[in-house]
């Protein structure tokens, strides 16, 4: 993953993206948390709550492919198509971890 072109694409300094990357990052693993304790309790509501703020902060920083994995779990959740989201948490916990290896490479 090429943080430095995503970064450039939104007309930022590398560094100053990186430090927003960093505090994306730590937003969306509490995104994350909360959508796995939504889930676990069947909290339709947060469900889609955590996933439209995971949406929106992946949208507005160029990661497409959370984007558009967090909007089919607000999908899912309006459709109560709950059995859809682990698979899809998955993909986006592995996204998540992608950038958090990049950002890491960047740093060292």
């Amino acid at each position: 993953m090429d943080l430095k072109a995503i970064g450039e694409d939104l007309g930022l300094e590398e560094e100053e993206f990186l430090e927003i990357v960093e505090l994306f990052l730590e937003t969306a693993e509490m995104d994350i948390d909360r959508l796995k304790q939504a889930l676990s309790g069947g909290d339709i509501h947060a469900l889609n709550e955590a996933a439209h703020s995971l949406k929106g902060s992946a949208g507005n920083l160029g990661f497409t492919q959370i984007y558009i994995l967090s909007k089919e779990i607000e999908k899912a959740t309006r459709q109560n198509a709950l059995a859809e989201i682990p698979p899809v948490l998955e993909s986006i916990e592995k996204l998540k971890e992608n950038i958090q290896a990049a950002l890491t490479a960047r740093s060292t």
